[in-house]
């Protein structure tokens, strides 16, 4: 889209300077202008320069970055083309020091202003592409950080219908449901960027059942909610990594406690568990570094991370919602 913005307002900028530029030469210097009518005869050659300077020496002087090289080139183009325009279409008569304090402006102006314009779209055109790069390398970024996180769910959810389904075949059912609803929720919702809260927050309520179910009498679950708008979108898939790290790695016969909560359009989600500081945790980090990561691609400067270890292990996020 801004290629063809860009090409129409270049089109647009070289009709409006040439309309322009004619008009100051024949109307506003002299009349001689219209009775010989010699820049109107240069006029040609003009515009052969000055598109032959844009179409093929700035390109390859840029590229080449012969910055003095071409400066260079350019002042010789312009000495000869005033002597041109000098002795063979006005005939003055002129010294050189005249020719060039008379005409040398017919020339230079317009190779000046299109080198600008030309610099100018470069710059503009470059800038776009950069920012090109940089969202397909985050939107690539978030899509593998995602892809870590997706599995790791289906792979504990799978883990507990599994048992179930030789313990208590009964339940498995309901397993069976919530499962597909997470799944949709991961393989499907989750793709956008943003999704609506509630839906967000529906994908971890089914979460925490799955976990009251395969915990039962090993762990207690404290889990509260303090929302009473839910017209927010969040990015899918963040508070699940805090949330299934406390499970993970909390000792047995522990309370995992979480709360959520929305005011003044911040959220905030506290999940608190007790754990072994014996144990090493540094393989246990990656999935908070992985929503790190995350948070800093989508919610920069918009979101407190916050992680203590003193008794109790304690994760705290608090986010700007949209």
């Amino acid at each position: 889209m801004n290629f063809f913005n860009y090409k129409i307002s270049k089109i647009l900028i070289h009709i409006l300077f040439w309309a322009l530029f004619i008009f100051v030469s024949l109307f506003y210097f002299s009349d001689y202008y219209w009775t010989e009518n010699p820049f109107l005869q240069y006029l040609s050659i003009l515009v052969i320069i000055v598109y032959t300077n844009d179409f093929v020496l700035l390109p390859f002087f840029e590229k080449k970055k012969w910055y003095t090289i071409y400066i260079l080139i350019i002042t010789a183009i312009s000495f000869l083309a005033t002597q041109l325009y000098c002795n063979v279409f006005a005939e003055c008569g002129c010294s050189v020091a005249k020719c060039l304090s008379d005409y040398v402006w017919q020339t230079i102006v317009p190779i000046i202003f299109f080198s600008f314009i030309w610099m100018l779209f470069r710059y503009l055109e470059k800038k776009d592409e950069v920012e090109s790069i940089k969202q397909k390398h985050t939107e690539m970024e978030l899509k593998f950080l995602k892809s870590q996180i997706n599995p790791h769910v289906l792979f504990n959810n799978l883990n507990t219908i599994y048992s179930y389904s030789l313990e208590k075949p009964v339940q498995v059912p309901e397993l069976i449901l919530m499962l597909s609803n997470n799944l949709k929720h991961v393989l499907y919702e989750s793709n956008a960027t943003f999704v609506p809260l509630e839906k967000e927050l529906t994908f971890i309520d089914n979460y925490i059942k799955f976990q009251e179910i395969r915990t039962e009498g090993i762990k207690t679950i404290t889990y509260q909610k303090n929302i009473f708008q839910y017209n927010y979108t969040i990015a899918p898939l963040l508070l699940i990594t805090m949330i299934e790290n406390a499970f993970k790695h909390s000792t047995m016969n522990t309370n995992i406690e979480i709360n959520i909560a929305v005011e003044n359009d911040v959220l905030t989600c506290v999940c608190t568990n007790e754990f072994d500081a014996t144990k090493a945790i540094s393989s246990d980090q990656i999935g908070l570094q992985n929503l790190q990561k995350r948070l800093e691609l989508i919610y920069k400067d918009k979101y407190e991370l916050n992680i203590t270890t003193k008794g109790m292990y304690c994760v705290t996020l608090k986010l700007q919602l949209t």
